[in-house]
Order: structure tokens, then C-alpha cells, then sequence
């Protein structure tokens, strides 16, 4: 736990997964935010999760709080909640991460410390403490769930569309109904603000992600892969976009070879290793840089999906040129044919691709004016200094 004596204002901070490892996009926003808060706040953490925690993840995670508290979610509390779900007409997934038990600890943990704010990532968390009115209160919505639902109801069989369906519509109500017991409001981007249904969303305020600094130093591995994909491998955004690679672009070069690493690598991507001579999955990785240095060029044709593709930033961060959509590259802002590369269709994606492959002078001119894009742009300081000013 955070030994200093220095006082500082008591925060309470409530996330929906344990910050630990950062192998999803959540857990690294919740994880490198903490860490710059705890500079300015003394830190209550209060994490819910499903699966046990390591002693040594814990201890990454504890030295930017004065307590950790970890509350696991049982398969009973779960199934319950998301049942009221149908009659209540809240989101699944906020009765998915919803506790009774966990309810009890966090009024507990209000009763016992003088908060000066409350925290929340994700609307997953907001149940616990919406109707809690004499401690201010800021919600990172962080990104549109609603919409990163809805784009996903076209790919699901025909027996699961009714509930991504059913899910998007609760999401979207919930999202603007829940805007007005918060405060403070923050996301992680222009284009996922613009999403949130509520007449004065211009009232979210920004909060991009950062790039820690060991992204920007040089890595000495050989470039052994013509393209590279990093990723939570189980997340359905990089899933389609690692088989849109496979259907649509590597049949163009018959002779390249596509490196994909992440942790839970779904079932049919190990169906596409197997099957497939020009992918190699190598599931999670100890220092992910190596991952993204093996590779000439990381292409992520993200199709689906909303947030901030922090996949893109760390690559660009690396100096590897960088391919994607327009989709992925909105809420980023890089500039085309300068800092990154975008195309919406698969000969558009191909084209660019080939255009790398063959001229290393572009390979480095993009990738160095990418690098030099995102250390200009995006750092967890200056990011996470916005929300202290907000929350102080």
C-alpha cells in the first residue's frame, strides 16, 4: 500500500476489473490513471472481478493506494442480477457486474473515510453510487458501449442478434438517463462523445489515453514478420479485424507472414494458425514491445468497435508505420499519408500495404512521423492532469 504520510484528499475509485495485468483496454486506462491520481489523492480502490488475484499483481496495482479493496463477483450474484435485468430495463452487463455484497462494502468503505470525490469507470459501476449526493461525483464513460454493441449485431448468428439488439437500446437509455446522477463526466475521445445520446454531452470532457515511456525507446529485435497484430485476442473487434486480415489482405501476399499476439486468443484464430502457414499467434506476451518490433508494419483494419485503439498508439510510439480505418483513426487524429495510414475498403488496405512493403524510405518516414506524432500528443500526464483539474 501507498506509504506516504503526505495528506492528501481521499479518493474513492471504483473499477469493473482488477487493474492487472494490462491486457485490455480498461485495465490499462484504470492502471496508468491510478497511478497519476495517486500523486494528487490518497487512493481507495475498490475492484471488482471475477477471477482470483496474484499477490505480485496486487502489488503493481497497491503502491498508488492507501487500500485496496477487491470484491469477486459470484456466478450466483451475476446470474440474479442480469435476470432483473429483463424486468428492470437496465443493461445486462451493469447487472453482470452488480453485487449486493459488494453494495455493503462500498457503503461501508463511504461511511469509514471523508471522500472528497468518487470515481467511477465504465457505467458498469455507476448502480453503486448514483444516489450518493454529498460527495461529487465523475463517470468516465470512457467509450460508447451502446454503439460498440450495436456495430457488433450484424456478425452475430441470427439466435444472438435479438440480445445485442435488446443490449445496444438499455446501453444507449442507461447511458443518458445515468449522465445527470454524476457530476463530472469524461470519455476518451471527440468521436465516442458524439455517440452519447444526451442533449448535452458537450458537457463530457475529453480524456484520451497516454503512452508510457517505455514505448519510445528503441527495441532490438528482428523484423521477422511483414505485419504485426497486438490485442486482447478474445475482444470481437480484433477478432474480425485479424480475420479480415486473413480473408481479405494476406491472399495478396502469398509469401508474407502475419505475427498476432495478445492474451485469449479465440478458438478460431487457433483454427486459423493451424490452417493457415502465414500466421503465427503467440497469445500473451511478457513485454509486448518485442511483439510489435518483430513486426515491418502493424496493420489493425478495425471495422467494428469504439474507443481510442491504444494497439495504434504504442505501435506508432515504437516507430513501426502503421495502417488502419478511418474507424480506428478518427478518435486518434493522426494525419494520412503523414503520420499514419487509412483505408476503408480492402483493395484501399492492400494498396498501402504493398506500398510499404516496398519502399523502406516510407516505412521510415511514416514511422518516425508517427512516433514523433503520438510523444507530441499523448501522454498519461497530460491526459490524466485534465482530470485531476476536473475532480481537485
Amino acid at each position: 500500500m501507498n506509504s506516504s504520510k503526505e495528506h492528501k484528499p481521499q479518493l474513492l475509485m471504483i473499477v469493473s476489473r482488477f487493474p492487472y495485468p494490462l491486457d485490455k483496454g480498461d485495465k490499462l486506462r484504470a492502471f496508468y490513471q491510478l497511478r497519476e491520481l495517486s500523486k494528487t489523492f490518497n487512493i481507495t480502490l475498490i475492484a471488482l472481478t471475477s477471477k482470483n488475484t496474484s499477490k505480485e499483481h496486487l502489488k503493481k496495482v497497491a503502491v498508488f493506494c492507501d487500500e485496496v479493496i477487491i470484491s469477486k463477483l459470484s456466478w450466483t450474484s451475476k446470474l440474479i442480477h442480469m435476470g432483473r435485468s429483463f424486468w428492470n430495463g437496465k443493461p445486462f452487463q451493469v447487472g453482470y457486474f452488480y453485487s449486493i455484497n459488494t453494495q455493503k462494502t462500498i457503503n461501508s468503505t463511504l461511511k469509514k473515510k471523508a471522500f472528497k470525490h468518487i470515481y467511477c469507470q465504465l457505467v458498469r459501476t455507476t448502480e453503486y453510487v448514483k444516489n450518493v449526493h454529498h460527495i461529487p461525483k465523475t463517470l468516465d464513460y470512457m467509450d460508447a458501449l451502446s454503439t460498440g454493441i450495436e456495430r457488433r449485431i450484424e456478425k452475430q448468428p441470427f439466435y444472438k442478434k435479438w440480445l445485442f439488439k435488446s443490449e445496444s437500446k438499455r446501453l444507449a437509455k442507461y447511458e443518458r438517463s445515468i449522465f445527470d446522477f454524476f457530476e463530472h463526466k469524461t470519455i476518451i475521445s471527440e468521436q465516442d462523445r458524439a455517440l452519447i445520446k444526451h442533449p448535452d454531452r458537450d458537457e463530457i470532457i475529453c480524456v484520451s489515453n497516454g503512452i508510457d515511456k517505455s514505448f519510445f525507446e528503441e527495441i532490438d529485435t528482428e523484423k521477422d514478420h511483414d505485419f504485426v497484430f497486438v490485442g486482447n485476442m478474445s475482444y470481437p473487434p480484433n477478432i474480425e479485424a485479424v480475420h479480415y486480415i486473413h480473408d481479405n489482405i494476406l491472399p495478396n501476399f502469398p509469401n508474407s507472414k502475419l505475427l498476432v499476439s495478445g492474451s485469449s486468443p479465440h478458438i478460431s484464430l487457433k483454427e486459423l494458425e493451424s490452417s493457415s502457414s502465414q500466421i503465427t499467434l503467440t497469445g500473451w506476451i511478457d513485454d509486448i514491445r518485442d511483439s510489435y518490433a518483430r513486426g515491418k508494419v502493424f496493420l489493425a483494419p478495425m471495422m467494428i468497435g469504439t474507443g481510442m485503439q491504444n494497439k495504434l498508439l504504442e505501435a506508432m510510439a515504437l516507430g513501426i508505420p502503421c495502417i488502419t480505418t478511418p474507424l480506428a483513426n478518427n478518435a486518434i487524429k493522426a494525419k494520412h499519408e503523414s503520420q499514419i495510414l487509412e483505408g476503408s475498403t480492402k483493395e484501399e488496405l492492400t494498396n498501402l500495404a504493398a506500398q510499404l512493403l516496398s519502399n523502406e524510405e516510407l516505412q521510415q518516414s511514416i514511422g518516425q512521423s508517427g512516433k514523433q506524432f503520438v510523444k507530441a500528443h499523448y501522454s498519461w500526464e497530460k491526459s490524466s492532469s485534465k482530470l485531476v483539474r476536473l475532480i481537485k
